[in-house]
């Protein structure tokens, strides 16, 4: 049952999201919409394309109403907090009666994911409009984050998510959790290791494929293939197309599954059941975060420069001491900062994640879950943040 918002909480939260091309930017902003509701927050989802929701989110939330993002926009009234998503800019219209209010509601920018220093010096900071329909607002910045001084990353604490549960809770396998989507996985008892590919084109997969296919000892890898580019891009290396939900496809030692889009909870139940995960984008980083276990994260195509900066920082976050040898140059190469052969990725996967039968020591996988819990401990969550920085500035305001 949804939780019922104290009489100091926000209650009525218009949220406005553009979707750009690869659904991560509306993949955020449904988790956010669904986690306040949870919490007993009316939200208005303002989308410009929505179609996505439909195998997204089927099921819908209560609590959430998509509106249609037109312009101009329905001649409705702005809630007690209005969040842009991504510095979207909500149509004039409604910034304009934004700032006719009586009381003016808490107009917050919910800005990209990045562990940058920059992040910690810019969270919460105030931009007040001298100019346009909004002239007298504040606009507020708030940044995502990994460290305390930021906003924390979305987690959803009723959905009991394997960060939350007691180290060796069992959990269902690749297979059942396809099985109740109609996917039946063809039985393969030689199995030994299942990795979830959700990627951006790039020059790096063809080695790690080389290398998964060709990989010593007992054992083969099922390899579970995302729809879009990473079906495209694995299509490419077999010289046929991988069609969602299509037969698997056998190359020397690996298995490929093209898989159907999921929703989001599935595709979260599936990273947790995954011995690696290689995700891309902003959400799918945090899922994989949460679900425990070893990933490498590919981030947005931007300039070399530019994204190779963001990079480096999450791993000066996210690399510990106890961290396996050879993952930073991993996650490097996996984002085209260095080059690595089929025989660079065996040697990681044989040394770092080595099949079950023949596994002396977790490493990675012990690893990963033991920093997912240092992340989550002592941290407020996003959403936790959002409505606290909320509350707090709508009691100066109203």
């Amino acid at each position: 049952m949804p939780a019922t918002p104290t009489p100091s909480t926000p209650s009525r939260w218009d949220l406005f999201c553009r979707v750009i091309d690869n659904h991560g930017d509306l993949g955020v902003c449904w988790r956010l919409a669904a986690d306040l509701a949870h919490r007993g927050v009316q939200v208005r989802l303002w989308i410009d394309d929505a179609r996505a929701l439909t195998w997204m989110a089927p099921q819908g939330q209560a609590g959430v109403q998509v509106m249609p993002w037109r312009d101009p926009l329905a001649d409705e009234l702005p809630g007690d907090v209005v969040v842009e998503a991504f510095g979207c800019d909500p149509p004039a219209a409604f910034v304009a009666r934004m700032a006719a209010a009586v009381v003016p509601p808490v107009w917050i920018n919910l800005e990209y994911l990045s562990a940058e220093g920059f992040v910690e010096r810019s969270h919460g900071l105030r931009s007040p409009q001298w100019s346009g329909p909004g002239t007298g607002l504040d606009k507020w910045f708030f940044y995502p984050g990994f460290t305390p001084r930021t906003g924390g990353l979305i987690r959803e604490r009723h959905l009991g998510l394997p960060v939350d549960e007691a180290p060796g809770s069992p959990r269902p396998s690749a297979a059942e959790l396809l099985q109740a989507h109609g996917l039946l996985l063809p039985p393969d008892r030689d199995i030994e290791r299942t990795v979830l590919l959700f990627g951006y084109r790039q020059p790096a997969l063809p080695g790690l494929l080389e290398a998964l296919a060709g990989g010593h000892g007992p054992g083969r890898t099922r390899l579970l293939v995302t729809p879009g580019w990473s079906a495209e891009a694995v299509g490419d290396w077999l010289g046929a197309p991988m069609r969602p939900g299509a037969p698997a496809v056998a190359r020397g030692r690996l298995q490929l599954i093209p898989l159907p889009a999921l929703p989001q909870t599935a595709f979260d139940r599936l990273l947790a059941a995954c011995d690696l995960n290689l995700v891309r984008g902003e959400d799918s980083l945090v899922r994989a975060l949460w679900a425990a276990r070893p990933m490498l994260w590919q981030l947005y195509p931007q300039e070399d420069t530019i994204r190779l900066t963001k990079l480096q920082a999450f791993l000066d976050v996210h690399l510990d001491d106890a961290a396996p040898p050879g993952l930073r140059a991993a996650f490097e190469a996996w984002n085209g900062a260095r080059t690595w052969t089929a025989g660079d990725w065996s040697t990681l996967l044989e040394a770092a994640l080595p099949p079950v039968s023949t596994r002396r020591t977790a490493g990675w996988t012990d690893w990963s879950a033991a920093r997912a819990r240092q992340l989550a401990q002592g941290r407020p969550d996003l959403t936790s943040a959002l409505l606290d920085f909320a509350r707090q500035h709508r009691s100066r305001t109203g």
